[in-house]
């Protein structure tokens, strides 16, 4: 699940993602990614036992836990920890198993595909949404900022 247009699919046709291991901590990936996503229109519900809230939304301690429906479980875990919690993105509905950078899990691709899941593996959301829509600029080069037009 790598093509542009699987990944736009995806993207545009989501609407609640379910971070797994989203930290608090403002420095973290995991954190960055989360808000810029809220402020793209996304609903981020954070999956973490160990906070009580984070970004202003109310976070949980697994995927089991959340009461509403998912469209993508973005993986902010290690590579080993993705198969249980492709079990757990199975049997809460969501649509697809979205592993972040440097993550990937043969078994958990498996056992989401198996399910009907679409599968991303080694990839960010953030980053892929920004690419995709219009978001991702080097330092003004696409803001109007930086041009090689002269100014009136």
């Amino acid at each position: 699940m790598s093509t542009i247009a699987q990944l736009r699919h995806i993207l545009k046709n989501s609407h609640t993602i379910a971070i797994v291991g989203l930290s608090a901590d403002w420095w973290r990936p995991s954190y960055f990614a989360a808000k810029y996503l809220q402020e793209h229109g996304y609903r981020i519900i954070p999956v973490n036992p160990k906070y009580t809230e984070v970004l202003g939304e109310k976070c949980y301690p697994t995927l089991e836990a959340i009461p509403e429906p998912v469209d993508i479980v973005d993986v902010f875990r290690k590579s080993e920890d993705c198969a249980p919690i492709a079990q757990q993105a199975v049997a809460i509905g969501a649509k697809t198993l979205w592993l972040q950078l440097g993550v990937e899990n043969t078994e958990a691709q498996q056992i989401a595909e198996a399910a009907g899941l679409a599968v991303v593996m080694n990839r960010c959301v953030k980053i892929e949404y920004a690419r995709l829509f219009g978001g991702l600029s080097w330092f003004g080069v696409n803001t109007g900022v930086i041009s090689s037009r002269r100014p009136l």
